[in-house]
């Protein structure tokens, strides 16, 4: 595959993304850094958990390389602009500036449908994932120590958050 950033083509992810989507996401889960899942959903586990819209994959000629989706963070109507951001890239997609790109598309697709708040949770040892995030306007909220157990082990998350300068200012 070429490295050019050009032929990188953001879409609406559609179900018969979904193997290619959970193969990247198996490899998120390899890392022992991106996740707290130690397998990957079922196409029916997945759709249920994730937001109906923005849900948006990379591809290059014709092959996904990445996905970004959105899960609510609460069923009260008050946080109906506010969702936590997934986004994964296949290993051999990492840095080379299609992550950013993915996140810039996530960004203006959630702002024109409406969310004024994105929030991620990341595991520290993630550098990369926690830099891209602050490039793209997210300021780190806190770390949540001790939150979870990954493989036995107690793990810490650092939330981010990005708020919108378009959406939600009045």
């Amino acid at each position: 595959m070429s490295n050019s950033i050009e032929q990188i083509i953001m879409k609406p992810m559609v179900y018969r993304d979904w193997p290619e989507v959970r193969d990247i996401y198996m490899e998120g889960i390899a890392t022992g850094n991106a996740t707290f899942d130690t397998q990957a959903p079922t196409w029916e586990e997945w759709n249920e958990k994730y937001l109906n819209v923005c849900r948006l994959v990379a591809s290059e000629q014709g092959k996904v390389i990445g996905w970004a989706a959105l899960l609510p963070i609460s069923s009260k109507k008050a946080y109906a602009g506010a969702a936590e951001l997934s986004i994964y890239l296949s290993a051999a997609s990492r840095g080379k500036g299609i992550g950013r790109k993915l996140m810039e598309y996530v960004i203006s697709e959630s702002e024109a449908n409406g969310f004024w708040t994105l929030q991620s949770g990341i595991f520290p040892e993630n550098e990369g994932s926690i830099r891209l995030h602050e490039k793209l306007g997210f300021y780190q909220v806190g770390v949540r120590k001790r939150i979870g157990k990954l493989n036995g082990v107690w793990r810490d998350v650092v939330l981010l958050e990005r708020r919108s300068d378009s959406v939600g200012v009045d």
